[in-house]
């Protein structure tokens, strides 16, 4: 038999953290193949058509840019970009009977803050405890691209012992609840808590606050950012810098086991009609850590279990608000809080522990094509077409689990219902129509995240966070496995989730020995 096909590097699955490994490694001058078995790369990371004859390229799944560090588009010189949204959210309610709500960013945050809680003390409240997750981004981001510090390294680093407690220490609930009076002000803080991850604020694993953690230190600021082009954009230009640099990339080609002894790998790689082998001396698995224990014969960690329900919209015009003081344009140009009141969200996360669907779904929507219209063809962008991405919370994946399809349908109606409390039309109403004249909207549970991008349980994590800090069973990089040449690059590694690059980049210096 002759000898597989030998490669410095085989990195499994095309997603945006492989593609980042690949240009990395390629560009140091190392052999590399990317094994994707879909027909496309880009894993969460893609921009697509979803609506039958409809001009409107949405990113059907990750959807801002926050995590994403400068650095890396940079060093590969990528044809990329974002935009700032002008507004950072809008939260409505009813007061007294009326129709109000918080509006943040811009010149207004501070008149708004004062018309929904009678004075300046919650704006002053914001200002202060967000200035202190400034400071800490500020200190924490640059880490995510080094070698893990130590958990003694990070905090001296961090060098405010207030701001260590609340984020690192104890439940962030507390911190919540003992700066802020307002309920609705206490809820907009948590929802960073929460995106993806199901858990409550007085949660003892603190699991809720690795989430609160990576959503306000992105781009050392916390800032989430619009991609121009949509999140497909990211991923097309990373997959040019790859193979400009060298890198080869395979579609359509599964890898189904990794063999190795510690210093040489084979892997057997199932495509359109054949099986073959191919070598490496280094494998980097852009894949759950469930996926990388089935390679390798390993023991699967334990379960994941995503808590999100996805949705994707085309609008023929913004929603019409309750909420007469607020331009649609600028509340939905943010992030939109629906039912994520403080007691609302602690009311959902009890509904769904128990088993239940949450009787008031707590969900974000933002619209991306009025910070980037470039997403719709020139036609709908004409007419005023709009898009709208909705995030539920609080959906974990054992409440589809019985029959999804009906638990879906369910839980899509009861959210739109809760948005259209706050509108003065009816959604539906808004809804274009596909050539097939059905209306363009699409749903997401965890499981068919799951069946569609084999996360574990829908888990848009891989697995539950960590803190960005070395412990004893965690090696220099955050990317090592038990085998010495295996390096997981995807979400599942330290400082791994969200669109960030991080992972593919700590694991390509691993690899390089750096």
């Amino acid at each position: 038999m002759p000898a597989p096909d030998s490669y410095d590097a085989v990195i499994v699955g095309g997603g945006h953290n492989g593609l980042v490994a690949a240009a990395y490694l390629a560009r140091a001058g190392r052999s590399v193949l990317v094994l994707e078995r879909l027909a496309t790369t880009g894993g969460a990371a893609v921009s697509t058509r979803p609506f039958a004859g409809v001009d409107a390229r949405l990113s059907r799944y990750s959807y801002l840019v926050s995590l994403l560090p400068d650095k890396i588009v940079r060093e590969l010189g990528l044809d990329f970009a974002v935009r700032k949204r002008t507004i950072s959210s809008y939260t409505p309610t009813v007061r007294g009977g009326r129709a109000t709500g918080l509006l943040v960013g811009g010149d207004r945050t501070r008149d708004s803050f004062a018309a929904l809680t009678g004075s300046d003390r919650e704006y002053e409240a914001w200002q202060r405890f967000y200035g202190m997750t400034r400071r800490v981004a500020e200190r924490v981001f640059p880490t995510l691209t080094e070698p893990l510090p130590g958990r003694d390294a990070l905090r001296e680093r961090i060098d405010d012992p207030e701001a260590w407690r609340t984020l690192f220490e104890e439940p962030i609930g507390v911190a919540v609840e003992k700066n802020f009076a307002d309920d609705l002000v206490r809820g907009v803080v948590l929802t960073d808590a929460l995106i993806g991850t199901f858990a409550d604020a007085h949660d003892p694993t603190l699991l809720q606050n690795r989430c609160f953690l990576y959503h306000v230190i992105g781009g050392s600021t916390g800032d989430w950012d619009v991609p121009v082009g949509g999140m497909g954009a990211l991923t097309d230009a990373l997959a040019r810098a790859a193979r400009e640099a060298g890198a080869e990339i395979r579609v359509r080609h599964e890898a189904t086991r990794i063999e190795t002894d510690g210093t040489r790998a084979e892997i057997t790689i199932r495509s359109p009609g054949a099986e073959h082998v191919v070598a490496a001396r280094t494998v980097l698995v852009n894949a759950s850590p469930q996926a990388l224990a089935a390679l390798l014969g390993d023991e699967p960690p334990a379960p994941a279990e995503g808590a999100q329900l996805k949705v994707n919209m085309l609008l023929t015009r913004l929603p019409r608000l309750r909420d007469r003081s607020v331009d649609p344009r600028a509340a939905f140009a943010g992030t939109f809080h629906i039912a994520e009141g403080y007691g609302q969200l602690a009311d959902a996360y009890r509904d769904a522990a128990a088993g239940r669907l949450p009787a008031a779904p707590p969900s974000e929507i933002y619209c991306h094509s009025l910070t980037d219209p470039s997403i719709l063809g020139p036609d709908l962008a004409a007419r005023g077409y709009q898009t709208l991405t909705l995030f539920g919370l609080h959906t974990p994946a054992r409440l589809f689990a019985a029959d999804n399809a009906a638990a879906r349908a369910e839980l899509l109606a009861a959210t739109l219902a809760e948005l259209d409390t706050h509108l003065d039309e009816p959604l539906t109403d808004c809804l274009a129509r596909d050539e097939n004249g059905e209306p363009c909207i699409e749903a997401k549970t965890p499981l068919d995240l799951e069946r569609d991008l084999r996360l574990p349980g829908g888990h848009i994590f891989h697995r539950d966070l960590a803190f960005p800090y070395a412990t004893e069973s965690i090696g220099r990089w955050g990317v090592e496995t038990a085998h010495a040449n295996v390096l997981l690059c995807g979400a599942g590694a330290v400082r791994g989730g969200g669109v960030s690059g991080v992972p593919g980049h700590n694991a390509a210096m691993a690899a390089l020995g750096r």
